[in-house]
C-alpha cells in the first residue's frame, strides 16, 4: 500500500538556506540581475535624479569657499546598493552629464570619484548585503575616492585654475584633505541611513 509524502519533508527544504538574522538587510532588489523594464526604468530615475541633485552646490569648510559640496554622490552610491556596481558606473557617469560642455575637467573629476567611491562599496556589499557589509563597503569606497580626489587635484587642477602643480600640492592638507573627508563622511552617513528604507521602497 502506498502512503502519500507529507506536504513539508525535509527533503523539500533542504535546498532552501534558512533565513539569517544577519541577513535582514539584504536589498533584494539585484537578486535577479536581469535587465527588465523595471530596472532600465529604475536606473534611469536614479541617473536623473543624480544630475538634479548634482546642481545643488555649497561650501562646506569655512574660509575655502571654492570647494563646493554637492549630494550626487549619495545618489550613486544608494543605486549600486540597490542593483549592483552596474547600476553605480551608469549613473556615476550619466549623472555628471550636463555638466560635461560647461566644465569638463570638473566633471571628469567628478565622476571618477564617484566611481571610486560607489564602485568598491557596491561590489563588497553585493558580497556581503548586512550593514556590516554596507559599513565596509563605505568605508573602503571613502578611502577609494579620497586617493582619487587629491590624485585628481594635483594632476588635473592645474589645466584648469591657473595654479601649478606646487600650488595644488600646498592646498592638500588645510583644504582639500579636510574638504573631500567631510564629503565623503556626509556621503557615508546619509546613505547608511537611507539605503535600507529606500530598497524596501523600491521592492514594492
Amino acid at each position: 500500500m502506498s502512503v502519500s509524502s507529507p506536504t513539508n519533508t525535509a527533503s523539500d527544504q533542504a535546498g532552501k538556506p534558512p533565513s539569517r538574522p544577519d541577513n535582514a538587510h539584504s536589498t533584494g532588489v539585484a537578486d535577479s540581475g536581469r535587465w527588465s523594464t523595471k530596472r532600465i526604468a529604475m536606473y534611469a530615475l536614479f541617473v536623473a535624479l543624480s544630475m538634479a541633485i548634482s546642481f545643488i552646490e555649497f561650501p562646506i569648510i569655512p574660509g575655502v569657499q571654492w570647494l563646493k559640496y554637492d549630494p550626487s554622490g549619495i545618489v550613486s552610491l544608494v543605486a549600486g546598493f540597490a542593483f549592483g556596481p552596474a547600476a553605480a558606473v551608469i549613473v556615476s557617469v550619466l549623472g555628471f552629464m550636463p555638466h560635461l560642455f560647461t566644465n569638463p575637467w570638473g566633471t571628469l573629476m567628478a565622476v571618477l570619484v564617484a566611481l571610486g567611491l560607489s564602485v568598491p562599496a557596491s561590489l563588497i556589499y553585493r558580497r556581503n548585503r548586512t550593514r556590516k557589509g554596507a559599513l565596509i563597503g563605505i568605508i573602503v569606497g571613502a578611502v577609494a575616492a579620497l586617493v582619487l580626489a587629491i590624485v585628481g587635484n594635483v594632476i588635473v587642477t592645474p589645466f584648469y585654475a591657473h595654479m601649478t602643480t606646487a600650488q595644488v600640492v600646498a592646498l592638500i592638507v588645510p583644504a582639500l584633505l579636510p574638504f573631500n573627508a567631510l564629503k565623503f563622511s556626509i556621503h557615508g552617513v546619509v546613505t547608511f541611513l537611507i539605503y535600507k528604507p529606500v530598497s524596501n521602497l523600491l521592492n514594492r
